[in-house]
């Protein structure tokens, strides 16, 4: 009786410590919202012609931090893209968002429109990317 009383014990604490362990405690929970915008609205800097400038995207929100997307403009197609702001100022989440951008500005660049491919990995610092690219976008008056 004494021994299947004790296997009975050492199985429930070894499911309940299996069942509450974490894989990764320094990520903040998922949550339905993904992301929102937030901070002003977009901005541009249209140059003396009027067909080009540098526009500013709206900041988006992720759980690892704001993601906003600068394009410069010259004859209507988008010439430079720039993440001024983005969770890669985050040591714990350098990594991933850094590996993410240099594709995102390609696939912009070769795109011209904000409809590029999510890099897998960065799901939220991608769907913040193309909000924030859409809305320079939409400053820009292009695509």
């Amino acid at each position: 009786m004494r021994r299947i009383t004790l296997w009975a014990f050492s199985t429930v604490a070894a499911l309940v410590l299996l069942f509450s362990y974490r894989t990764s405690t320094n990520t903040p929970a998922a949550t339905t919202e993904a992301v929102h915008t937030t901070g002003p609205a977009p901005s541009g800097r249209p140059d003396a012609d009027g067909r080009g400038g540098t526009f500013d995207g709206s900041s988006v929100a992720t759980n690892w931090g704001p993601v906003q997307v600068r394009i410069t403009v010259a004859d209507g197609r988008i010439t430079q893209v720039e993440t001024p702001v983005s969770p890669a100022d985050d040591p714990a989440d350098a990594g991933v968002t850094k590996g993410a951008l240099p594709t995102l500005h390609e696939q912009t660049l070769a795109k011209q429109s904000a409809d590029i491919d999510s890099v897998s990995g960065a799901t939220f610092t991608s769907a913040a990317y193309k909000e924030s690219l859409q809305a320079a976008l939409d400053a820009a008056q292009v695509g």
